[in-house]
C-alpha cells in the first residue's frame, strides 16, 4: 500500500496538469483484472500495452496464460487481486457472480488494498447498487462503468463507457478509461451506468433479431442478401445490424461477432426487468426476450449471436 499512498498524493498534486501527464503517473500504479474473458481480456491486454502494472485472476488458466505471457501477474484468488492492487476492474458474465466475487467469502470487500472497484460487467442496476453499499460499509468506492462495441472494440480501444460514480472518484480512473474507448458520464449513482447499457443492448439485439426475420423472409422470397442490405441502408431501415452485424458476419459466413446467445438472453431478460420495474410495459422487449430464449434453447446458448439467423431459417423451411 506504500506505493499507493504515493501515486494518490502524486495524483493530487497533478490534478490540474495535462491528460498525457496523469497517465505517466498512473502507469506505474498497480491495478486488478478479475475476469479476463471475451472482454476483458483485450481491456486487460490494452492496460499492459499501455505500461500499467496488472494482477489478475480468472478461472480459465488459457486466459490467465496468454495475460501472463505479457507481464501480467496472476494471482491465485479474487483475494489476491484485492490485497495487492488498489483500483481493481471486474468483468464478469452474471449479477451472481459479481456479487459473490465483490461481496462473497475472501471477496474484494475483504481485502487489504483495494479502494476502488470499476465495474466492467452487464450485471444490471439492482446487483450494482447491492454491491456498491456492501463495498462502501468498509470503505471501498465503486465506479459503475459497463461497456459496449463487443470484443472487437475492446480489441481496438474503441468501445463507449458508461460511467456513473462520485466525481471525486472518477476522475481518479477516467485515463484508464480511455485506454478502452470513449467515455459517457451518465450519472453519479451506482446503476444509472448499468440502466443505459441494458437499454442499448435491448435496442441493438432487438434490431438484430427483426433484421433477421426480415432478411430471411427477402431470401424466401428470391431478393439478392447484399442487394437487399445496400438497399436497406440507403433507406430507412437501416440500424445497427444492418449496418455491421450483417455486412461483417452474416453475409460473408463467419458469424463470429463475439457474443453468445446466452449473454443476450441475460442482458436482454434483465432490461425488460429493469424497465417493467419502472412501470414501462415492455410489449416488444418482452417478445423479443422470447425469441431469444427459444433460439438458446433450442439450439446452444453457447452460440454466437449473429447465428441467429439460421434458427430463423430453420423455422422458416419447415
Amino acid at each position: 500500500m506504500g506505493t499507493g499512498t504515493v501515486n494518490r498524493r502524486r495524483r493530487t498534486h497533478a490534478s490540474g496538469q495535462s491528460l498525457t501527464h496523469r497517465n505517466v503517473i498512473m502507469a506505474d500504479q498497480q491495478l486488478g483484472f478479475i475476469g479476463v474473458g471475451v472482454m476483458g481480456r483485450p481491456m486487460a491486454r490494452r492496460l499492459l500495452e499501455q505500461g500499467h502494472s496488472l494482477v489478475i485472476y480468472d478461472k480459465d488458466q488459457r486466459a490467465l496464460d496468454e495475460l501472463g505471457a505479457l507481464g501480467a501477474r496472476v494471482a491465485g484468488s479474487v483475494r489476491e487481486v484485492a490485497d495487492t492492487a488498489d483500483i481493481i476492474f471486474t468483468s464478469l458474465p452474471s449479477p451472481a457472480i459479481f456479487k459473490a466475487v465483490a461481496l462473497g467469502d475472501d471477496g474484494i470487500v475483504d481485502g487489504c488494498a483495494v479502494r476502488i472497484l470499476v465495474d466492467l460487467s452487464t450485471v444490471g442496476s439492482r446487483a450494482e447498487q447491492e454491491v456498491a453499499a456492501g463495498l462502501a460499509a468498509k470503505g471501498i468506492e465503486t465506479v459503475d462503468a459497463p461497456v459496449s462495441g463487443g470484443a472487437a472494440g475492446a480489441k481496438k480501444g474503441t468501445l463507449a463507457l458508461m460511467i456513473a460514480g462520485k466525481p471525486a472518484v472518477v476522475e481518479q480512473v477516467r485515463p484508464l478509461f480511455e485506454v478502452f474507448g470513449k467515455v459517457f458520464i451518465v450519472g453519479e449513482q451506482p446503476g444509472q451506468g448499468q440502466l443505459l447499457k441494458l437499454l442499448n443492448n435491448m435496442l441493438s439485439t432487438t434490431a438484430f433479431a427483426i433484421t433477421s426475420e426480415a432478411f430471411v423472409a427477402g431470401v424466401k422470397g428470391g431478393l439478392d442478401p447484399e442487394v437487399m442490405m445496400s438497399v436497406i441502408n440507403a433507406g430507412s431501415g437501416k440500424n445497427g445490424a444492418t449496418l455491421d452485424k450483417f455486412p461483417k458476419h452474416v453475409l460473408p459466413g463467419t458469424y463470429d461477432f463475439g457474443f453468445p446467445l446466452s449473454s443476450v438472453c441475460k442482458d436482454v431478460g434483465l432490461a425488460v426487468e429493469e424497465c417493467q420495474a419502472l412501470g414501462v410495459p415492455m410489449w416488444l422487449g418482452n417478445a423479443a426476450r422470447q425469441l431469444w430464449n427459444v433460439a438458446a434453447q433450442q439450439d446452444g446458448g453457447e452460440r454466437d449471436l449473429t447465428e441467429l439467423v439460421r434458427t430463423v431459417q430453420g423455422w422458416s423451411y419447415r
